[in-house]
Protein backbone atom coordinates (compact mmCIF):
# COMPACT_ATOMS: atom_id res chain seq x y z
CA UNK A 1 0.00 0.00 0.00
CA UNK A 2 1.15 3.54 -0.64
CA UNK A 3 2.51 5.58 2.23
CA UNK A 4 0.20 7.78 4.31
CA UNK A 5 -2.91 6.10 2.93
CA UNK A 6 -5.98 6.46 5.15
CA UNK A 7 -8.64 3.77 4.91
CA UNK A 8 -11.92 4.14 6.82
CA UNK A 9 -15.07 2.07 7.10
CA UNK A 10 -18.42 3.81 7.53
CA UNK A 11 -21.85 2.38 8.34
CA UNK A 12 -25.06 4.33 7.70
CA UNK A 13 -28.65 3.93 6.63
CA UNK A 14 -27.72 4.01 2.94
CA UNK A 15 -24.64 3.96 0.73
CA UNK A 16 -25.05 7.64 -0.15
CA UNK A 17 -25.33 8.61 3.50
CA UNK A 18 -22.25 6.55 4.38
CA UNK A 19 -20.27 8.26 1.62
CA UNK A 20 -21.25 11.72 2.85
CA UNK A 21 -20.35 10.83 6.44
CA UNK A 22 -17.00 9.41 5.41
CA UNK A 23 -16.10 12.46 3.33
CA UNK A 24 -17.11 14.75 6.19
CA UNK A 25 -15.00 12.81 8.72
CA UNK A 26 -11.96 12.84 6.43
CA UNK A 27 -12.42 16.42 5.31
CA UNK A 28 -11.89 15.55 1.66
CA UNK A 29 -13.86 15.79 -1.60
CA UNK A 30 -15.39 12.94 -3.57
CA UNK A 31 -12.68 13.19 -6.22
CA UNK A 32 -9.96 12.56 -3.62
CA UNK A 33 -11.06 9.08 -2.57
CA UNK A 34 -11.79 5.59 -3.80
CA UNK A 35 -14.95 4.00 -2.39
CA UNK A 36 -15.74 0.31 -2.05
CA UNK A 37 -19.28 -0.76 -1.18
CA UNK A 38 -18.99 -3.65 1.26
CA UNK A 39 -22.69 -4.02 1.99
CA UNK A 40 -25.60 -2.28 0.25
CA UNK A 41 -27.72 -2.84 3.36
CA UNK A 42 -31.18 -4.27 3.66
CA UNK A 43 -34.22 -2.64 5.26
CA UNK A 44 -36.30 -5.83 5.14
CA UNK A 45 -37.12 -8.27 7.88
CA UNK A 46 -40.04 -8.78 10.21
CA UNK A 47 -40.84 -5.49 12.01
CA UNK A 48 -37.53 -4.20 10.81
CA UNK A 49 -35.46 -6.79 12.67
CA UNK A 50 -32.81 -8.49 10.62
CA UNK A 51 -32.27 -5.29 8.65
CA UNK A 52 -28.73 -4.30 7.78
CA UNK A 53 -27.29 -0.88 7.25
CA UNK A 54 -25.02 -0.03 4.37
CA UNK A 55 -21.25 -0.33 4.85
CA UNK A 56 -18.51 1.19 2.72
CA UNK A 57 -14.73 1.48 2.76
CA UNK A 58 -13.16 4.82 1.80
CA UNK A 59 -9.49 5.08 0.82
CA UNK A 60 -7.88 8.48 0.40
CA UNK A 61 -5.87 8.64 -2.82
CA UNK A 62 -2.14 9.23 -2.33
CA UNK A 63 -0.85 12.72 -2.99
CA UNK A 64 -0.04 13.22 -6.64
CA UNK A 65 -2.43 10.55 -7.92
CA UNK A 66 -4.77 11.89 -10.61
CA UNK A 67 -8.20 12.73 -9.23
CA UNK A 68 -11.25 11.61 -11.16
CA UNK A 69 -14.56 13.43 -11.13
CA UNK A 70 -16.27 10.56 -9.28
CA UNK A 71 -14.90 7.91 -6.88
CA UNK A 72 -14.41 4.36 -8.14
CA UNK A 73 -16.96 2.07 -6.55
CA UNK A 74 -16.89 -1.71 -6.37
CA UNK A 75 -19.42 -3.95 -4.65
CA UNK A 76 -18.57 -6.81 -2.29
CA UNK A 77 -21.39 -8.13 -0.13
CA UNK A 78 -20.04 -8.64 3.39
CA UNK A 79 -22.31 -8.48 6.45
CA UNK A 80 -21.21 -6.65 9.58
CA UNK A 81 -22.62 -5.87 12.99
CA UNK A 82 -23.96 -2.36 13.31
CA UNK A 83 -21.55 0.21 14.69
CA UNK A 84 -22.28 3.74 15.84
CA UNK A 85 -21.37 7.01 14.23
CA UNK A 86 -20.36 10.13 16.15
CA UNK A 87 -22.65 13.16 15.89
CA UNK A 88 -21.82 16.77 16.76
CA UNK A 89 -24.45 18.63 18.74
CA UNK A 90 -25.97 21.61 16.98
CA UNK A 91 -24.87 24.95 18.46
CA UNK A 92 -26.03 27.26 15.68
CA UNK A 93 -27.66 27.24 12.29
CA UNK A 94 -31.23 27.18 10.99
CA UNK A 95 -34.02 26.29 13.40
CA UNK A 96 -35.21 22.67 13.29
CA UNK A 97 -38.20 21.78 11.17
CA UNK A 98 -41.33 20.25 12.69
CA UNK A 99 -40.25 16.89 11.27
CA UNK A 100 -36.79 17.16 12.84
CA UNK A 101 -38.32 18.00 16.20
CA UNK A 102 -40.74 15.08 15.95
CA UNK A 103 -37.84 12.71 15.20
CA UNK A 104 -35.87 14.10 18.16
CA UNK A 105 -38.80 13.54 20.52
CA UNK A 106 -39.37 10.06 19.10
CA UNK A 107 -35.73 9.15 19.80
CA UNK A 108 -36.11 10.26 23.41
CA UNK A 109 -39.30 8.26 23.83
CA UNK A 110 -37.93 5.09 22.24
CA UNK A 111 -34.71 5.09 24.28
CA UNK A 112 -36.57 5.92 27.50
CA UNK A 113 -38.98 3.03 26.95
CA UNK A 114 -36.17 0.58 26.19
CA UNK A 115 -34.30 1.61 29.35
CA UNK A 116 -37.48 1.26 31.39
CA UNK A 117 -37.97 -2.27 30.06
CA UNK A 118 -34.42 -3.03 31.25
CA UNK A 119 -35.52 -1.98 34.77
CA UNK A 120 -33.04 0.88 34.85
CA UNK A 121 -33.54 4.47 35.92
CA UNK A 122 -31.89 7.18 33.85
CA UNK A 123 -32.46 10.57 32.27
CA UNK A 124 -32.60 10.64 28.47
CA UNK A 125 -31.98 13.78 26.44
CA UNK A 126 -31.88 13.91 22.63
CA UNK A 127 -30.42 16.78 20.64
CA UNK A 128 -30.28 17.61 16.94
CA UNK A 129 -26.94 17.54 15.18
CA UNK A 130 -25.80 19.98 12.54
CA UNK A 131 -27.52 19.70 9.16
CA UNK A 132 -25.62 17.49 6.72
CA UNK A 133 -25.63 18.33 3.03
CA UNK A 134 -27.81 16.01 0.92
CA UNK A 135 -29.39 14.40 4.01
CA UNK A 136 -33.11 15.19 4.39
CA UNK A 137 -33.07 14.87 8.20
CA UNK A 138 -30.69 16.15 10.83
CA UNK A 139 -28.79 13.54 12.87
CA UNK A 140 -29.80 12.79 16.44
CA UNK A 141 -27.57 12.43 19.48
CA UNK A 142 -29.08 10.78 22.56
CA UNK A 143 -27.37 11.25 25.93
CA UNK A 144 -28.19 8.97 28.86
CA UNK A 145 -27.33 10.03 32.42
CA UNK A 146 -27.83 8.30 35.73
CA UNK A 147 -26.19 6.31 38.50
CA UNK A 148 -24.41 3.00 37.91
CA UNK A 149 -25.17 2.72 34.19
CA UNK A 150 -22.11 0.65 33.31
CA UNK A 151 -24.49 -2.19 32.47
CA UNK A 152 -25.71 -0.07 29.55
CA UNK A 153 -22.21 0.10 28.10
CA UNK A 154 -21.05 -3.49 28.40
CA UNK A 155 -17.79 -5.04 27.25
CA UNK A 156 -16.30 -3.02 24.39
CA UNK A 157 -19.57 -1.05 24.29
CA UNK A 158 -21.43 -4.12 23.02
CA UNK A 159 -24.58 -3.35 25.05
CA UNK A 160 -24.52 0.32 24.11
CA UNK A 161 -24.11 -0.51 20.43
CA UNK A 162 -26.95 -3.03 20.65
CA UNK A 163 -29.21 -0.41 22.28
CA UNK A 164 -28.37 2.03 19.50
CA UNK A 165 -28.98 -0.60 16.83
CA UNK A 166 -32.40 -1.57 18.21
CA UNK A 167 -33.37 2.10 18.57
CA UNK A 168 -32.52 2.70 14.92
CA UNK A 169 -34.58 -0.29 13.87
CA UNK A 170 -37.62 0.83 15.86
CA UNK A 171 -37.38 4.39 14.59
CA UNK A 172 -36.86 3.23 11.02
CA UNK A 173 -40.01 1.14 11.26
CA UNK A 174 -42.00 4.00 12.75
CA UNK A 175 -40.76 6.67 10.34
CA UNK A 176 -40.42 4.43 7.27
CA UNK A 177 -36.95 5.86 6.68
CA UNK A 178 -33.58 5.76 8.39
CA UNK A 179 -32.19 8.48 10.66
CA UNK A 180 -28.53 8.96 11.65
CA UNK A 181 -28.56 8.39 15.39
CA UNK A 182 -25.91 8.08 18.09
CA UNK A 183 -26.44 7.05 21.71
CA UNK A 184 -23.98 7.71 24.52
CA UNK A 185 -23.95 6.94 28.25
CA UNK A 186 -22.33 9.44 30.62
CA UNK A 187 -19.93 10.64 27.93
CA UNK A 188 -18.42 7.18 27.37
CA UNK A 189 -17.95 7.59 23.62
CA UNK A 190 -16.11 10.91 23.98
CA UNK A 191 -13.79 9.45 26.62
CA UNK A 192 -13.16 6.37 24.48
CA UNK A 193 -12.37 8.52 21.44
CA UNK A 194 -9.71 10.40 23.39
CA UNK A 195 -8.30 7.13 24.71
CA UNK A 196 -8.04 5.61 21.23
CA UNK A 197 -6.39 8.74 19.85
CA UNK A 198 -3.80 8.72 22.65
CA UNK A 199 -3.08 5.03 22.09
CA UNK A 200 -2.68 5.64 18.36
CA UNK A 201 -0.18 8.44 18.99
CA UNK A 202 1.83 6.32 21.41
CA UNK A 203 1.94 3.36 19.04
CA UNK A 204 2.87 5.62 16.11
CA UNK A 205 5.87 6.94 18.05
CA UNK A 206 6.99 3.39 18.81
CA UNK A 207 6.66 2.48 15.14
CA UNK A 208 8.79 5.45 14.11
CA UNK A 209 11.40 4.63 16.74
CA UNK A 210 11.68 0.94 15.85
CA UNK A 211 10.69 1.08 12.16
CA UNK A 212 8.49 -1.95 12.80
CA UNK A 213 4.75 -2.18 12.34
CA UNK A 214 2.51 -2.52 15.38
CA UNK A 215 -1.16 -3.37 15.79
CA UNK A 216 -3.66 -1.74 18.09
CA UNK A 217 -6.15 -3.85 20.02
CA UNK A 218 -9.24 -5.09 18.13
CA UNK A 219 -11.86 -2.34 17.94
CA UNK A 220 -15.27 -1.76 16.33
CA UNK A 221 -15.31 0.27 13.10
CA UNK A 222 -16.13 3.62 14.69
CA UNK A 223 -13.19 3.36 17.11
CA UNK A 224 -10.79 2.25 14.39
CA UNK A 225 -11.77 5.39 12.49
CA UNK A 226 -10.52 7.55 15.38
CA UNK A 227 -7.07 5.95 15.09
CA UNK A 228 -6.98 6.40 11.32
CA UNK A 229 -7.98 10.06 11.57
CA UNK A 230 -5.51 10.77 14.37
CA UNK A 231 -2.56 9.47 12.33
CA UNK A 232 -3.54 10.48 8.80
CA UNK A 233 -1.42 13.65 8.89
CA UNK A 234 1.64 11.96 10.41
CA UNK A 235 4.23 11.65 7.62
CA UNK A 236 6.15 8.99 9.52
CA UNK A 237 3.45 6.32 9.48
CA UNK A 238 0.43 5.02 7.60
CA UNK A 239 -2.45 2.82 8.76
CA UNK A 240 -4.57 -0.08 7.59
CA UNK A 241 -7.44 -2.05 9.08
CA UNK A 242 -6.83 -5.81 8.90
CA UNK A 243 -8.53 -8.99 10.09
CA UNK A 244 -12.14 -10.09 10.40
CA UNK A 245 -14.77 -8.86 12.82
CA UNK A 246 -14.86 -8.89 15.79
CA UNK A 247 -11.06 -9.12 15.79
CA UNK A 248 -10.40 -6.50 13.13
CA UNK A 249 -7.72 -4.04 14.18
CA UNK A 250 -5.70 -1.03 13.04
CA UNK A 251 -2.09 -1.74 12.06
CA UNK A 252 0.40 1.15 12.05
CA UNK A 253 3.26 0.88 9.52
CA UNK A 254 6.44 2.96 9.20
CA UNK A 255 6.47 5.18 6.14
CA UNK A 256 9.06 4.05 3.58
Amino acid sequence: MDNNTTTLEVIAESVDEAVEKGLQDLGVGRNQVEIEVLDQGNQGGLLGFGSRQARIRIKVKPAGEPHTSEPQVSETQISETQAPEPITEQDSGPPPSDEDEYIRELAEDVVSELIEKMNLQAKVHATLGEPVEKLPFRPIRVEIHGNDLSVLIGRRAETLNALQYVTRLIMGKELEHGVPLSIDVEGYRDRREQQVRQIAQRVAQQVKDTQRRQALEPMPPNERRFAHIELREDPGVYTESTGEEPHRKVVVYPAQ
